[in-house]
């Protein structure tokens, strides 16, 4: 496959993503190859390890490629983005749940889709390009690939701000947030990468003391608001404009569900019930939310000026988040 690279490097099953002109965005095939290498190295004896990184400067990965999903939502096919997702939240439970160490070495973008491969990643390596965001709500989408479960476990209101706002992490902030552990001058790299390969031994993972962690001193207690009006009010009291700007940019039904989301997530027992409940958004986002809209103004037609129309009452919120029935995200017993 042209799209990643999928190997057995002595001790290491090796994953690459080989898109960099991409930006390394992870497509529906990509999703399914993890999840099928992840389930052949777990009981494979010769696998002590499992490394994923990106070709590339600029990206680990950007974010899910969802042109597909939006060219099917524009003629009413539904179906191609809840496949999508489900396939892609069950690579992202085996990623979180898997038996053995997964070390991800993330430089540059780490957004969307890429938090969802390297964010649960038991071993996670950042550098100093690395930018780590969940921007869904500036495609009127909510922060899923188990972003909620990362969001909510953040300290503070931390969650509520990254996921409203659609701030970036650089690596100090996202091994403060939770988003990574390691600090590792990206130079430092293929040789580490090479000992494991060689060794299976993650102890031999040795960072260096991070960049400063502007969040860690950041007042985010607007954000501790009940609802998103109460957030606007407050960060308007204290005069927070650049908190504001993003938040009158983004999908108000957006917001609105993942303020929901990630308090949720906070009283989860695994990002499996995280999952289940992002799923319930997005299988529902091309029909219901403001989600195509969102895409076409920002990837798309990139004119930046999306029409926002969604209904963001309460109702709507709770009613796009109700369990699906027989379409809730099923898990395998495999998976």
């Amino acid at each position: 496959m042209g799209d990643i690279l999928i190997r057995k490097d002595r001790r290491a099953g090796r994953i690459t993503f080989t898109r960099p002109q991409a930006l390394n965005a992870l497509n529906h095939e990509m999703a399914l190859a993890i999840h099928a290498a992840l389930a052949i190295w777990q009981d494979d004896s010769d696998v002590s390890l499992v490394i994923i990184n990106a070709e590339g400067e600029r990206a680990f990965c950007a974010g899910g490629d969802i042109a597909a999903v939006y060219r099917a939502g524009l003629k009413g096919d539904h179906q191609v983005g809840r496949d999508f997702f489900r396939d892609e939240y069950l690579m992202n439970a085996r990623i979180a749940d898997y038996p053995k160490p997964i070390v991800a070495f993330m430089q540059g973008f780490v957004m969307g889709g890429g938090v969802g491969v390297g964010g649960h990643a038991s071993h996670r390596i950042v550098c100093e390009s690395t930018q780590v965001a969940m921007p869904e709500t500036g495609i009127g989408l909510i922060p899923d690939v188990g972003g909620s479960w990362l969001l909510g476990h953040a300290p503070g209101r931390i969650g509520e701000y990254l996921g409203l706002t659609s701030g970036r992490m650089g690596p100090g902030d996202a091994i403060h947030a939770g988003f990574a552990d390691t600090y590792l001058p990206e130079k430092e790299w293929p040789v580490l990468i090479d000992r494991l390969a060689a060794t299976g031994d993650v102890d031999l993972i040795i960072g260096q003391e991070p960049p400063e962690a502007p969040l860690e001193t950041a007042d985010l207690s607007a954000f501790g608001g009940r609802t998103v009006a109460e957030i606007i009010a407050a960060l308007e009291t204290s005069g927070d404009e650049a908190s504001l700007k993003a938040l009158r940019r983004n999908s108000p039904l957006s917001m609105a569900a993942t303020l929901a989301l990630v308090r949720a997530a906070r009283g989860d027992r695994s990002v499996r019930d995280s999952l289940a409940r992002e799923y319930r958004f997005t299988w529902r986002a091309t029909a219901e939310s403001d989600f195509l809209e969102g895409v076409r103004a920002q990837i798309i037609d990139k004119d930046r000026k999306p029409k926002w129309a969604a209904d963001h009452q309460d109702a709507k919120v709770r009613a796009i988040l109700e369990p699906l029935g027989d379409a809730d995200l099923k898990w395998g017993e495999d998976n």
